[in-house]
């Protein structure tokens, strides 16, 4: 399916946040999909993921998560230098703000006119992984994928302790969590721990665990693993595609 992109804009809290938008070509409604990238914004390689998605029948919209502190636009290149830049815009984000941004975006895919009413789901990487599991949180949520999810049980995020694991019983929609084994960012005991926070609390989910590392789903990275990406993509879609119906 052929897609749009645009760039489009929001006032949060006095502060610019850029959205990057893809959405099928044809005209049409379609499930809307908040997506939250990794530490490094909306680079190529998050861009790519995105249009992916779009191009599968979604009108994804994703936010730059350091707007309040970075100029619109930028780009944190993912190398040492970057990585130390992202963790310290990450960690000078007061958790309030990131849900704040949240509600934000899901009232501007609320009135997208090609967006399906009802339809919201979302998925993220890494940082943008426990966004989409604390996102779930919000009652218009029917679906979030989670990929590598950093920092749920220790409630790690921003400036502040995230409550997230504490509050997993608020969710009313699906669960889907991707996890590398070899990833020593979300370890066994962290996986574990979200785990049994779910099934305690009864809420739908499903586990996929690869043998790969952390942000093995990004193609510009030396852990980029594209068979395997593939593999949770096809989980991932077809996830998505069982919840909305499409």
């Amino acid at each position: 399916m052929q897609i749009t992109k645009r760039n489009a804009q929001l006032i949060v809290d006095d502060s610019l946040m850029r959205l990057y938008v893809a959405a099928p070509k044809t005209e049409g409604f379609y499930p809307g999909i908040l997506f939250y990238t990794d530490i490094y914004q909306l680079g190529g390689s998050m861009t790519r993921l995105a249009d992916y998605i779009a191009g599968h029948g979604y009108v994804v919209v994703a936010p730059e998560i350091f707007h309040r502190i970075e100029p619109v636009g930028s780009v944190i290149e993912p190398d040492d230098i970057g990585r130390m830049r992202g963790n310290d815009d990450a960690r000078r984000t007061p958790v309030a703000d990131y849900d704040t941004d949240c509600t934000a975006v899901i009232d501007f895919l609320k009135k997208e006119s090609s967006v399906s009413p009802g339809q919201i789901g979302t998925l993220g990487f890494c940082i943008g992984g426990h966004l989409s599991f604390r996102a779930a949180l919000q009652s218009e949520m029917r679906a979030a994928a989670c990929c590598y999810p950093t920092g749920i049980p220790s409630g790690k995020l921003g400036r502040g302790v995230a409550d997230t694991i504490q509050r997993v019983n608020e969710i009313k929609g699906e669960i889907l969590l991707v996890f590398g084994t070899l990833d020593p960012h979300v370890p066994e005991n962290d996986r574990q721990t979200i785990a049994n926070a779910l099934e305690d609390a009864h809420i739908p989910h499903r586990i996929l665990l690869y043998e790969a590392e952390h942000t093995f789903m990004r193609d510009d990275g030396y852990r980029y693993d594209p068979a395997t990406a593939n593999s949770a993509w096809s989980e991932i879609l077809a996830f998505f595609k069982r919840i909305f119906a499409i």
